[in-house]
């Protein structure tokens, strides 16, 4: 393969092409296949390439050896007029997420809130998906799920949480809105995986060997599964990462009754082709049903935060948020989204795997 600039680019149509083409050759329904690109594209478009096209092959890894149903659907088990608590069946977390979202969604414009827990799910993407399912119906969204264990308590040399993310976002006035999608570790799985196919060490900070030392080789960050919680070390405040990790397990694991803690998985590359069984909620609000004039004062709010004095006139302040609408904005300029040689190798790999057509280049 050649590496030139263009051939490097890829429409984001055509990405999307490509990741139903693979997941309908491993023989799922379509419209789950196009839930699942659909999720796998808008991460990459938004800029967070370790969870997009990045996560294809551990996907289509996890339908063929039976690991996840890809023809599941999930089941209501109970619910109030303000909850509910879903069996995803060990479905497709994007066919999990999205109909526990959209429940979430319906009760909060019926009542004003929406609070939606499911167990048996899978890997289901960036949180951000689902919180920007709720705001783009006008309503704030809350998202998060447990993972396979990756971070290390405070003082402890083994992991024991997952990267555990949180998503909120919440509507302002012009299509502008604060959107918030981060883990609780130092940095997602994913970002890991991503220096390793780039071969570019980890910032000081990120991940631990395994006797509890920071380390900034990927392969070793990788292979040892000891992330570091947000905040790094005991000393730059990394307790408090490891605080929230601990909330969301509660939120997802304990409250769904799914698996939490040690008792997932472990991360795709382990081999373990047990059922993840993962928790996932979702939380969709009304901001009508509290004082008038929400979106006004959030407009407001952002527009104090980015006006505030720069350390770097060539550094803009940003909101939540932004990085990813730069990102979107710069991949329609260019034409498509760009995929590192390491990445379009394993495309090529599925590619002959699954007998799809190729991945074409702008």
């Amino acid at each position: 393969m050649k590496s030139t600039k263009n051939q490097l680019l890829v429409s984001v149509e055509e990405s999307r092409r490509f990741m139903i083409d693979c997941f309908s050759a491993a023989k799922i329904p379509r419209s789950h296949a196009e839930q699942m690109a659909d999720l796998l594209v808008a991460a990459d478009y938004r800029g967070h390439y370790s969870h997009g096209m990045n996560r294809l092959e551990m996907y289509i890894n996890e339908l063929d050896d039976g690991t996840a149903n890809g023809s599941a659907t999930p089941t209501i088990l109970k619910q109030t007029p303000a909850t509910a608590w879903v069996d995803g069946e060990n479905g497709l977390g994007a066919v999990v997420g999205n109909f526990c979202m959209d429940l979430a969604i319906k009760k909060a414009k019926n009542i004003g809130v929406g609070w939606v827990c499911a167990k048996r799910s899978n890997h289901y993407g960036i949180a951000g998906w689902y919180s920007l399912r709720a705001m783009n119906k006008g309503l704030m969204g809350i998202s998060m799920t447990n993972t396979s264990p990756l971070m290390t308590p405070t003082r402890s040399k083994q992991a024991a949480l997952g990267t555990n993310p949180i998503s909120f976002a919440a509507p302002a006035n012009n299509g502008d809105s604060f959107v918030l999608d981060m883990a609780t570790t130092a940095v997602a799985g994913g970002k890991i995986e991503i220096k390793m196919r780039k071969n570019e060490p980890c910032p000081i900070g990120w991940a631990q060997d395994v006797e509890g030392n920071p380390t900034t080789d990927p392969h070793v960050a990788f292979d040892a599964g000891c992330l570091m919680p947000l905040g790094g070390a005991e000393n730059t405040s990394g307790y408090k990462g490891y605080g929230l990790g601990v909330m969301v397990d509660i939120m997802c694991g304990i409250s769904s009754g799914s698996n939490y803690s040690t008792k997932v998985r472990k991360w795709a590359h382990s081999g373990n082709t047990t059922e993840a069984n993962l928790g996932h909620v979702f939380i969709a609000i009304d901001p009508d049903c509290f004082a008038p004039g929400f979106t006004d004062r959030m407009t407001e709010m952002i527009d104090i935060c980015r006006s505030m004095p720069r350390i770097d006139p060539e550094l803009p302040v940003l909101i939540a948020g932004d990085p990813e609408r730069i990102h979107m904005e710069n991949v329609d300029k260019e034409g498509g989204l760009r995929y590192t040689e390491n990445q379009l190798q394993t495309c090529e790999k599925l590619v002959k795997r699954l007998s799809v057509k190729p991945l074409s280049f702008v």
